[in-house]
Parts: C-alpha cells; sequence; structure tokens
C-alpha cells in the first residue's frame, strides 16, 4: 500500500509538472500610443496567440493628439476603436489608458496604473520602449515601466490589486537611436511567416498609417488608394533591411543558414530590472525561437 501511494503520488506531481509547463504564457507589451505595440511587436504578438499564449497590448495614452484635422475625444474615440479592430485581426487583448497623447509624464498615479495593469494580467514577460526616444511620450512610457518593474511585486503599492509573487521578465522593443547607449538585441524573432498578419494589424489603424503619419512626415502623396494596394505599400514603407546585430542574434537562435532567410524580424533587449533570464529562460519564454 505505501508503495502505491507513493508511486500514485510521484504520477500526480509529474502531471502537476507537465501541465505546469503547458499553461500558456502571459506576455503584455505597453506603448505609449495605441500603435506602437502593433509597430514593434505585432509580429511576435502573433507568433505567441497561434501558439497558444496570451498577449495583452497597453496604450499608456488615449492618441487624442495623433491627428491633423481631428483632436480630443471624438478622435480618441476613433483611435480606441481601431485598438479592437486589431484586437479581433490578431487575436490579442487591446487596453487604452485615459491620458492624454502629447502630455504624459512619469507620474506616481500612471505609474500605479501600469502596476495594476501587469499583475492583473499576470504577465510573464513585459515588453516596453526604452527612455530614448524622440516622442517624450515613447521617454517616459519607458521610464514608467522601468518604475513599475520592482513595485509589481510590493504588496502595499497599490494594495487593491494582488501583488506578483513572481517577478517578470522585462524587455525593450527595438530602436535606433544611438545616445546614450545603442539598442542591444537579446532576442530576435523571424516574424517572415507572420509578416502579413502583422501588416493585417496595423491596416485596422487607418487614422494613423494612411491619414496623420503620411501627413506629418511628408509623404501623404505616396499613399495609395485600394485597400489591398495600401496594406502592400505599407509593407514597403515601414520595414527595411534587418541591422546587422540584429541578424547576428537570429544566427544565435536559429542557425546561420536560417538566419540568412529572414526577411522581417522583431527584436528585443532585456531590461536590467526586472528577472534576470539565462538563455534557457529566454528560449522558454520565446518559445518560437529557433522554429
Amino acid at each position: 500500500m505505501k508503495f502505491t501511494v507513493f508511486a500514485l503520488a510521484v504520477l500526480l506531481a509529474s502531471v502537476a509538472g507537465v501541465q505546469a509547463q503547458e499553461d500558456p504564457l502571459r506576455i503584455i507589451m505597453i506603448g505609449a500610443h495605441p500603435d506602437d505595440c502593433d509597430i514593434k511587436g505585432g509580429g511576435t504578438a502573433s507568433l505567441f496567440v497561434s501558439m497558444g499564449h496570451k498577449v495583452k497590448f497597453v496604450s499608456v495614452t488615449n492618441g487624442d493628439a495623433g491627428h491633423m484635422e481631428e483632436g480630443g475625444g471624438m478622435l480618441a474615440k476613433r483611435r480606441i476603436a481601431e485598438t479592437q479592430e486589431v484586437a479581433r485581426r490578431l487575436g490579442v487583448a487591446y487596453d487604452v489608458l485615459d491620458n492624454h497623447d502629447g502630455e504624459l509624464l512619469p507620474t506616481l498615479e500612471i505609474r500605479l496604473q501600469i502596476i495594476r495593469k501587469i499583475r492583473e494580467w499576470d504577465a510573464d514577460i513585459v515588453i516596453a520602449p526604452r527612455p530614448n526616444d524622440y516622442h517624450p511620450d515613447h521617454r517616459y512610457t519607458g521610464v514608467l515601466v522601468q518604475d513599475a518593474a520592482y513595485m509589481v511585486g510590493v504588496p502595499n503599492v497599490a494594495p487593491d490589486t494582488p501583488p506578483l509573487r513572481k517577478n517578470p521578465v522585462f524587455l525593450y522593443f527595438q530602436d535606433h537611436f544611438q545616445k546614450p547607449n545603442p539598442f542591444e538585441p537579446h532576442v530576435a524573432v523571424d516574424i517572415t511567416q507572420v509578416i502579413d498578419k502583422k501588416i493585417e494589424g496595423m491596416d485596422a489603424h487607418v487614422s494613423q498609417f494612411y491619414e496623420w503619419l503620411p501627413w506629418i512626415g511628408g509623404y501623404a502623396d505616396e499613399v495609395p488608394e485600394g485597400k489591398e494596394a495600401r496594406k502592400e505599400w505599407l509593407k514597403g514603407k515601414r520595414f527595411g533591411s534587418i541591422t546587422p546585430a540584429v541578424r547576428s542574434n537570429l544566427e544565435k537562435w536559429y542557425g546561420p543558414a536560417r538566419a540568412q532567410q529572414v526577411r522581417y524580424a522583431e527584436a528585443f533587449e532585456v531590461c536590467e530590472y526586472g528577472s534576470q533570464p539565462t538563455e534557457e529562460d529566454l528560449k522558454r519564454l520565446f518559445p518560437m525561437l529557433g522554429k
């Protein structure tokens, strides 16, 4: 009887271990505006979702300044509607916080909003901008998420939301800024197979990719007519060549031969705050690597 009970206990423990390994990962990507996560992480998000994992995009502002003709509450409503169409197309959750576009500051109030979002999602992975960028909203989103990295586990901070018992791995989206230090890719994901899915998500932000950004960038006359023509134009406009540093990281995770075939990639840098992952941790947290 003792042997039978012991054997049963071992079996149950083994099953529980397998179930724990099979639990879906929970990823939260945090951007300043209601299209930032789509631009920087839409392909990786699509791969996570296709593998059965859970992804949430969060915009820290409501986007109410990002247009040349519309603004305020009506623009915010339009942009929130666009995020919900993205959620439908990509299979992610999408939250928009009610902070004004272009006026974001790293205040305690907004830090608490972000802490609550990370806790509510029970995040394993948090991805946000680095705090050096051309746009102050991007910079301060990076600061706010950094400031939340330790506090998500402190019970007496935002005590209305239960603290995390694990500290997530925090990472940065890729950028091209060199000062005070350049982006360093630690994880590069091949998104070639889902690039059209990523573009489909970005295409839902009509107010941005076909109106506002072309206008402020001085290339509004390039935007074609027709839905399919626009998506093909958007793919060519938004995605250039893969940098040597990212290509090198692709070689690490996929091998040299496969890395040379990658046409589109998204890269991420591990933040020094939060849990510090080993290479094996990164393989577990990004199960699409090498596949």
